[in-house]
């Protein structure tokens, strides 16, 4: 009786050691070692993409075409973010996960073609002091549905435009779509009234609607502005009334030759904050 007592206190020790260890080895378990760009919640931003420590990365404006415009003293305000490792989260779509070489042979991490920066000014984990700087730095996020350009207007016809339409040079604002396609008004819409495209859809393939689910926006344009419109089974996004199109000869980033097409230049006019409202029917 004596020895079974002996053996069942043994035993029930044992036990005791190896939960305790394995207790012990929980606790001191690493946290899960984050790579490459991350998805965090903002109160004010909602997702915004991170480098894996927390770092708010940004967005812009200048770089639509998916070349990095911001060089010299830039860069001491805007640094490059680049990171050769795979993003480590779950929920990111890798697939929009890039990178570039700069014209100095250094890389550069890119999202859904966007080479991403930090802000020398966001001084703490979750700071996004950056975003909206000179309407054209924005947060990076994953969801835009609308994206700002700020390039040069240079139309079909192989000429140069101003903001104004006329001939000259000089970088514009302008909308696109979050991979960089720029979208248009057609300037004889009507206030949140497609009159250009056929009920059979057989002019679609040249002024494509714009077919996106409202999502996330720029700061600098507010919900209200937008709108979705039903164009014969299609859903198609209306900024200050103006149905949104692309132009199918746009074939590369931030072109934007639809501007010249048209009697006249701007007959097809781009859109930006600026823009007057659509009139109405």
């Amino acid at each position: 009786m004596l020895i079974y007592l002996k053996r069942h206190l043994i035993a029930i020790t044992c036990v005791a050691l190896i939960f305790a260890v394995s207790c012990k080895k929980n606790s001191t378990d690493p946290a899960i070692d984050k790579k490459g760009i991350q998805l965090a919640a903002d109160a004010k931003f909602g997702a915004v993409l991170t480098d894996k420590d927390g770092k708010s990365l940004y967005m812009f404006a200048s770089d639509v075409a998916g070349t990095a415009n911001c060089t010299g003293g830039c860069e001491t305000v805007w640094p490059l973010y680049y990171s050769a490792d795979a993003s480590s989260d779950l929920n990111l779509d890798k697939t929009m996960v890039g990178e570039i070489i700069r014209p100095d042979g250094r890389k550069q991490s890119t999202y859904k073609g966007y080479p991403l920066y930090y802000y020398a000014s966001d001084a703490v984990i979750g700071d996004i002091k950056g975003d909206g700087v000179g309407g054209i730095w924005f947060v990076a996020k994953p969801d835009y549905s609308l994206m700002i350009a700020n390039a040069q207007l240079l139309g079909l016809n192989g000429k140069q435009y101003t903001s104004a339409y006329i001939e000259g040079t000089g970088n514009t604002k302008y909308f696109t779509d979050a991979m960089g396609r720029t979208v248009y008004a057609f300037s004889r819409d009507k206030n949140n009234k497609n009159t250009f495209t056929a009920a059979d859809l057989s002019n679609n393939a040249i002024w494509p609607v714009y077919e996106m689910e409202l999502k996330s926006l720029p700061s600098v344009i507010t919900k209200d502005l937008i709108t979705v419109i039903d164009v014969f089974g299609k859903k198609q996004l209306t900024y200050k009334g103006w149905p949104l199109y692309y132009f199918s000869q746009d074939t590369k980033r931030g072109e934007n030759k639809g501007v010249s097409v048209g009697p006249a230049p701007g007959f097809w006019p781009i859109l930006n904050t600026t823009s007057l409202v659509a009139p109405n029917l």
